[in-house]
């Protein structure tokens, strides 16, 4: 299944034409766990293997990918079924949680259950040192080179993990911003990328559920191209996760836990931007 599509539309212009252009596919994509049906999202159809591993870890369905033993894809014209193995004592923390969720209340998330879920206990991870403030040089040319799919179409979010060389180790797009970073979680938990000073780079604006989807998968730095929410921040210090907001024009400005440490000076980025 393509990741783009090319459509005829009519360019307004002072002569109007007619041109073709690339647009980001999206399909529906339901998710079953060992026979039962868990989540129907909208997805970009590629690497749909590393996004269900990396989703099935940043919403603790699974704490290992040991836990997951196989995936089984059906692809049909504009959906994609997931049938998706996992063992049995991940299985029935699973059905519990999705009990709970479930409620008396049809909002979806009210409740003490629901809330335990939006907002669960974590595990802290280990702090990692500040990049030097010339890996943030040029850094949106390199990601703007390593998202091929939005150089074709747009419309799309990127996750791109990249070395203290600034290597891009992993690349993975979606038209969701959760859907993107769960791919390169993915990436990162079978290819095996993962590197102490890794750094995640994220095109969309930095929530709590990305925060959160960073610390289960102990993943210590994350820069974010917009800026992150004020919640964002504060559970991130809770849990040592660094965040490094990096504006289009002005110096990063990095978040908790660094902070304590960080001199201001450290990243002042005069003449790079």
């Amino acid at each position: 299944m393509k990741s783009n599509t090319e459509q005829h539309a009519l360019v307004l212009d002072a002569t109007p034409y007619t041109q073709k252009f690339a647009l980001a596919e999206e399909v529906a994509l339901s998710i079953s766990y060992n026979g039962i049906n868990y989540a129907v999202m909208l997805i970009t159809p590629n690497d749909i293997e590393d996004f269900i591993v990396g989703f099935s870890l940043s919403n603790d369905i699974i704490e290992h990918p040991r836990q997951l033993y196989g995936i089984e894809l059906t692809h049909h014209k504009e959906h994609i079924n997931a049938e998706v193995e996992i063992a049995n004592q991940a299985f029935w923390k699973l059905k519990e949680n999705k009990r709970q969720l479930a409620g008396a209340s049809g909002c979806g998330l009210c409740g003490v259950e629901a809330l335990d879920n939006a907002l669960p206990q974590l595990t802290s991870i280990d702090v990692s040192p500040l990049p030097d403030v010339s890996w943030f040089k040029g850094l949106r040319s390199l990601i703007s080179n390593a998202q091929a799919l939005a150089q074709q179409s747009g419309a799309v979010h990127g996750a791109l993990y990249i070395d203290a060389k600034r290597n891009v180790l992993a690349c993975r797009e979606d038209i969701g911003r959760h859907n993107a970073f769960d791919k390169l979680i993915g990436a990162i938990t079978t290819k095996k990328l993962f590197q102490p000073e890794g750094i995640v780079v994220l095109t969309s604006r930095c929530s709590l559920e990305l925060v959160q989807k960073a610390i289960r998968a102990k993943l210590p730095l994350v820069v974010t191209l917009s800026a992150p929410t004020a919640l964002s921040v504060k559970w991130a210090s809770r849990y040592g996760l660094t965040l490094i907001h990096v504006p289009k024009y002005d110096p990063p400005r990095a978040y908790a836990p660094q902070e304590k440490y960080c001199a201001a000076s450290q990243l002042e980025t005069k003449g790079l931007y």
